[in-house]
């Protein structure tokens, strides 16, 4: 596995990574409006943003980018795999790098789980703080959870 700092080239990657299981797996979870609203929350445009800023990362198997993952300071904003590579331990792989990376300055990792993620980040160790809705289009109601995990500098988890 080849897991590396995004560059400016690989924006068409990531931005298809995130639209296609986004347009996979959200519609099982939430109304249309919703789904695209994600769809424009992770844009071509914000993904290249995120990119100058050297916020995102891509992992690569065999040659193949199978996710991403962005984190702003100690907020894990951005973690998406192909629908074709889920459950295989690549999204594990992806959270553990970003929790590396911001154990360097942060004792805590928050984040906002879409539904569909809620339990997979309850497998890595995060704990709901807060649920939270957000008014959609049509009244569609985006429904997740803020979710927390406590580490140390050094990476090492302090609470289960």
């Amino acid at each position: 596995m080849n897991y590396r700092k995004a560059t400016r080239e690989d924006a068409v990657f990531v931005t298809n990574i995130v639209q296609t299981t986004k347009a996979i797996v959200y519609p099982r979870y939430y109304p249309k409006e919703v789904v695209d609203f994600f769809g424009q929350l992770h844009c071509m445009e914000h993904v290249v943003r995120d990119i100058q800023e050297n916020l995102v990362y891509v992992l690569e198997d065999n040659g193949v980018m199978v996710g991403t993952g962005s984190y702003k300071e100690n907020h894990i904003t951005r973690i998406y795999v192909l629908p074709e590579f889920q459950s295989k331990g690549y999204g594990t792989y992806i959270v553990k790098e970003l929790e590396k990376d911001i154990s360097r300055n942060y004792n805590t990792v928050t984040l906002d789980a879409s539904l569909p993620a809620c339990r997979f980040y309850e497998k890595n160790g995060y704990r709901t703080v807060e649920h939270q809705e957000y008014l959609c289009e049509n009244h569609a109601v985006l429904v997740y959870d803020i979710m927390a995990k406590e580490i140390n500098k050094n990476n090492q988890k302090i609470q289960r």
